[in-house]
């Protein structure tokens, strides 16, 4: 990128929430669109998570988000078969469903609770005796008192998603420059002007802000919503699993398996206010294979290859930060996905570009508006 440099719109971030983005903008509309990422494509949070789609899975009750996060992952099927058509990369969409085991007292009180509202709700899950569960998955303990069954809650290749994203993009025509950072936001009245970046001055008019636990880096010469986004270390395991020891995402309140086509099986996760620090503690490895161990004893025996460590991007009010700033005209925010960047990626892609090129808020975004949060000079 050289040092002056101009584009119709500007996305700043590079992770699935970014390149979701891109994509949508690019098969809507004939406009120049470029990316920004400070580091590597989806290297981040995106790189470091297990994929899983799991809304009902993972809901207490019915609410706005929750709707917004079933709407994404109605949404995959088709998007995995246009990203095929379009790249052909499969992101090994898996529809086998989540099974959330309930292995003492307290286990089995939510459960009941969360298979009594979303039946009502008119949800699909299948409640599940002991014997039932273990006979779907012979795994798991012998402890388990009983299970649900989410038949549409599954699981997609994260690193594989990122790719098709990433060449969808590109062949929409999308400008996507790496090792770049934003420094700041230039606004001229109430509108913005451009960016300040390491390699120079981005004039647009346009800017969407889709930098994840970075987002609270990036200053203006202008009041805007009091966004702080916190980086959340996310700590993870992958075993070597051939032949495979189960076919569904198996959860618990304290963690969860996922099976992957290749043979991996991912253990995960911790949630630790840790600033930026991205290491593997032992303190995390315990806290996720004494869950793994829960889960399946199968797990003891089975070969260590890898650990990692991610940070999520989490707003104070653990929910996402989506839509345009009513302080600043053109400045749009996609950020805050905390735990549901994989899961939210396809309707946050086509929310903020129906957003930027229609001048349309949806009814579905508006609960996460970036103004629910008070005005304040961050520069």
């Amino acid at each position: 990128m050289p040092k002056a440099d101009t584009a119709d719109i500007v996305i700043v971030g590079g992770g699935v929430i970014g390149l979701s983005i891109a994509r949508a903008l690019g098969t809507r509309a004939s406009r120049d669109i470029l990316l920004l990422e400070r580091s590597s494509l989806g290297a981040e949070a995106s790189f470091a998570a297990a994929g899983m789609l799991a809304p009902q899975a993972e809901a207490d009750n019915s609410d706005p988000f929750f709707t917004l996060a079933c709407r994404s992952r109605d949404m995959y099927k088709d998007f995995c078969s246009a990203l095929l058509e379009e790249t052909g990369i499969d992101v090994e969409l898996d529809t086998t469903g989540t099974l959330y085991l309930a292995l003492n007292e307290k286990d089995v009180k939510e459960n009941e609770e969360r298979y009594r509202w979303q039946t009502r709700a008119g949800l699909p899950v299948d409640k599940l005796t002991a014997a039932a569960a273990r006979q779907l998955e012979p795994c798991i303990s012998e402890d388990v008192h009983m299970a649900l069954r989410f038949p549409q809650d599954g699981q997609v290749e994260n690193r594989r998603l990122v790719s098709a994203l990433t060449a969808s993009a590109q062949k929409h025509g999308v400008r996507i420059e790496t090792s770049v950072t934003v420094q700041s936001i230039r606004c001229t009245g109430d509108r913005v002007a451009g960016v300040e970046t390491s390699r120079g001055f981005v004039d647009t008019r346009n800017i969407i802000v889709a930098a994840g636990a970075w987002t609270s880096f990036l200053s203006t010469d202008k009041a805007l919503p009091q966004i702080r986004i916190e980086p959340i270390r996310g700590q993870m395991i992958c075993f070597d699993c051939k032949p495979p020891i189960a076919q569904h995402v198996i959860y618990t309140r304290r963690g969860y398996l996922v099976p992957r086509r290749d043979g991996r099986l991912l253990a995960g996760s911790t949630s630790e206010a840790s600033g930026f620090d991205k290491r593997v503690t032992a303190a995390g490895m315990h806290s996720i294979l004494s869950a793994a161990l829960e889960i399946s004893s199968r797990t003891a025996q089975l070969s260590f290859t890898d650990s990692w460590a991610g940070l999520r991007p989490r707003a104070p009010d653990g929910l996402p930060v989506l839509g345009p700033c009513a302080e600043i005209r053109g400045l749009f925010y996609a950020t805050g996905h905390y735990r549901n960047g994989i899961l939210l990626a396809p309707i946050t892609g086509e929310l903020i570009a129906q957003a930027i090129t229609e001048s349309s808020v949806s009814t579905l975004m508006e609960p996460f508006s970036p103004n629910r949060f008070a005005a304040v000079g961050v520069n």
